[in-house]
């Protein structure tokens, strides 16, 4: 006699394939969310330690040159006359004043001459390979943006001083880009895009690209830190750190950072690889280097995620934490000296 064969019901199979699909489905979306998500080490915790008399004196430098930039140029926009010249001669004097030999690139948009500013700590290898920090120095129409973007561009003469006269691998440009604001951004008309198409004719390659965007606004309230929806869940509320954030060609570069920083400063910070298209994941001057293949990564406190006075007329000097800045700035000179002196 044979046995009875219980078969299970076509029904009770199906579930189980569809459950089986969507636990697959599951277990991908985790293992996407943790390769965006996951950073080296962890980020620091507890209490600040006191200022350094070095990082008091990138306080202070920090200070003098959003002050100068936000109320002395004041508004610095193509729609405002005088301010971007005005702008590239300030810091061609900073970058004198270092022993930089400053470069200015430019290009005409409706008939006016624009520039970006570049300065070059060149490597040991003879420029074979290059390492850019950069930040924009224009302002929105109708602002002194003493967070968005002097902060970004004091910091960039900041780590050029904190490099000058170090011997690097890889040649290291700090470069200062014009027109990242409206109505350039992402146009052909956008410095950093200018600037990053015409690496690829005699530039040398270009390792590693850090954009400084917007760094200087801190918070510890709760909830002072928004995200793009679902993130909240996966970062902090309080907005006390400084972000990493880069597309998903940039991943290597993200975390390679972040490991850096956190080796290196006693700061709070958070990094994320995602994909380009999500919103404020490509909102600044890395953007153009990504258009051209480069990995390209963007320090930022998150600006609209955080700072309530974006791209308004309130966003002043007032409002910028120069010591945690310096703490940023600090730790960012280990992650341009690692980032420059690889092999």
């Amino acid at each position: 006699m044979f046995e009875s064969i219980n078969i299970p019901p076509r029904k009770n199979w199906n579930l189980r394939v569809a459950a089986a699909v969507v636990a697959i489905a599951l277990g991908a979306a985790v293992v996407s969310v943790c390769r965006m998500t996951v950073m080296p080490l962890r980020s620091y915790q507890g209490n600040l330690p006191p200022l350094s008399k070095a990082q008091k004196e990138i306080a202070g430098r920090l200070s003098e040159h959003v002050k100068y930039l936000s109320t002395t140029v004041r508004e610095r926009s193509f729609h405002f006359e005088g301010s971007l010249p005005q702008t590239i001669d300030y810091l061609r004097r900073q970058l004198s004043q270092m022993g930089y030999s400053a470069r200015e690139q430019t290009y005409t948009v409706d008939g006016q001459p624009v520039g970006n500013l570049e300065a070059q700590l060149v490597g040991s290898d003879g420029g074979r390979e290059t390492v850019v920090v950069g930040a924009h120095y224009d302002s929105v129409e109708g602002t002194v943006g003493a967070n968005d973007n002097a902060s970004g561009v004091a910091a960039t003469l900041e780590l050029a001083r904190l490099s000058s006269g170090s011997k690097p691998r890889r040649t290291v440009r700090f470069v200062f880009f014009v027109n990242e604001e409206p109505p350039f951004f992402q146009t052909e008309q956008m410095g950093s895009l200018v600037y990053a198409r015409s690496l690829r004719h005699g530039g040398g390659h270009v390792t590693a690209m850090i954009s400084l965007e917007t760094i200087g606004f801190y918070s510890d309230a709760p909830g002072s830190q928004k995200y793009p929806p679902g993130l909240n869940l996966l970062y902090p509320s309080r907005g006390n750190f400084i972000g990493f954030v880069g597309n998903s060609e940039s991943r290597d570069l993200v975390r390679q950072t972040v490991r850096k920083f956190r080796e290196s400063a006693n700061f709070p910070s958070e990094g994320i690889a995602a994909p380009a298209n999500w919103p404020g994941i490509g909102w600044s001057d890395h953007w153009s280097f990504w258009q051209e293949g480069y990995p390209a990564i963007m320090v930022t406190d998150t600006a609209p995620f955080r700072y309530p006075y974006y791209h308004t007329v309130s966003d002043t000097v007032d409002k910028i934490d120069f010591e945690r800045a310096a703490r940023v700035v600090d730790g960012m000179r280990s992650v341009v000296a690692s980032l420059a002196d690889q092999p």
